[in-house]
């Protein structure tokens, strides 16, 4: 194994894989609000076809899941992460409710109306996605590694698998009257359903388990603030904490200026990583890859397969002989991918479906393989408070990749009109 485990087997500290657990799940529930409003592309492009609903909900919701993590970040040290981490969850239940909502009530005919409150419901999941990310791997990033590789599994399994049902549920619904709305409402339900259990498992589940106990109080003794209410939750009353306000300890703690500097070729690496994909997926996948056998398959079969590969490609770090830790050697995995960029070009302009298959799913999982690889290097070897300190800074040079990617995303349009 690559990740880390001796001084909790020292110490006889139990949970560790219920917490691995509870960790995958909450990371599904990160993302599988956004993955159904993205698997739905088919029902959305048939209702608005005039709008590139894929692009658009893409493009808007970055900016604002970029804006709230800058924020975020800035005034980590000072934040309750488990009011921040419950409120993410409880926004992804609000607004896959009224994802519903607003679907019965236009009753699935579209509009420009039922646009823009699609619109302004993507700009919160985005809001939602940066208190949680953020918050989830500021706190996964002091605890053992392979809490935040389930983590991120969680994340990429939401992708994968919503995919992979989105595909049962076209078949299934196809030839059914208004088969695609039908479709899309499950994944809606199956989403609220998600969000509710995951509120559940990080306010009553997660706090209580007795290796993660250990890493909040270890993190607390280090200095950190942001813990205090979830040792609160779990029953642990930090001891002498009035004392340590009146006498503080010297904790010489970097500031995040420090971290950015010390951590630039991480926190490159994983902006260039999403800066490559959010150029190609969804945006190019759904709208740009011709018209081919498949027909009105071919998109989601596409960004299925990257989905689906981008979670195989979370689990190769875990052993040693495949897991990088050379930062020379991720940088350059990390610009390599960008040969990504030619291949897309003349794959669809010359190649066939096989291939553009192929090419997809070698993109996801280069994606979930370096994506890993860097989120568990990088907090090695920080106190408590600096590793959350940086999980959050990961996060917001994720988010700059994300969006800068999405933006660049429209430049396949040049030369095709609107």
């Amino acid at each position: 194994m690559a990740f880390r485990t001796e001084s909790e087997e020292a110490m006889g500290i139990k949970g560790r894989s219920s917490a691995k657990i509870v960790c995958w799940l909450l990371g599904y529930g990160n993302l599988i609000a956004w993955s159904c409003m993205l698997n739905v592309v088919d029902y959305y492009s048939a209702i608005f076809p005039r709008y590139h609903p894929t692009r658009v909900l893409t493009l808007i919701y970055q900016p604002f899941a970029f804006g709230t993590i800058a924020i975020l970040t800035y005034h980590e040290s000072k934040l309750n992460t488990r009011l921040r981490i419950i409120f993410g969850y409880t926004l992804f239940v609000i607004c896959s409710l009224l994802q519903i909502v607003i679907d019965l009530i236009t009753l699935g005919k579209g509009g420009i109306g039922a646009f823009i409150c699609l619109c302004i419901i993507s700009a919160a999941f985005g809001v939602g996605d940066a208190y949680i990310q953020g918050g989830m791997i500021g706190e996964l990033s002091f605890m053992n590694p392979e809490f935040m590789q389930s983590f991120l599994a969680g994340i990429a399994a939401s992708g994968a698998l919503t995919s992979a049902v989105r595909l049962i549920t076209k078949a299934v619904f196809e030839r059914a009257t208004d088969g695609l709305r039908k479709g899309a409402l499950m994944f809606f339900a199956i989403a609220l359903l998600f969000e509710i259990l995951c509120v559940v498992l990080y306010a009553f589940v997660f706090p209580k388990l007795p290796i993660v106990k250990y890493y909040r109080a270890k993190a607390a003794s280090e200095g950190s603030k942001t813990v205090s209410a979830d040792l609160a939750a779990a029953g642990i009353q930090l001891e002498n904490e009035k004392k340590e306000e009146e006498d503080p300890k010297d904790f010489r703690l970097r500031s995040l200026r420090q971290l950015v500097i010390e951590n630039l070729d991480y926190e490159l690496d994983l902006c260039l990583i999403y800066v490559l994909t959010l150029s190609i997926v969804p945006g190019f996948l759904s709208e740009d890859t011709g018209n081919h056998s498949l027909r009105s398959w071919y998109a989601l079969v596409l960004i299925s397969m990257y989905t689906a590969f981008d979670l195989i490609g979370r689990y190769p770090p875990m052993i040693k002989s495949l897991y990088i830790e050379s930062r020379k050697w991720l940088m350059l995995a990390v610009l390599s991918r960008f040969l990504f960029v030619p291949a897309f070009y003349f794959i669809a302009k010359y190649g066939g479906q096989a291939w553009m298959i192929i090419v997809s799913s070698l993109l996801g999982l280069t994606n979930g393989y370096l994506t890993v690889c860097i989120l568990t290097a990088a907090p090695s070897g920080y106190m408590g408070p600096e590793a959350n300190a940086l999980g959050n800074l990961m996060v917001l040079f994720c988010f700059g990749g994300i969006l800068a990617g999405a933006a660049l995303d429209w430049l396949w349009l040049i030369g095709k009109g609107w």
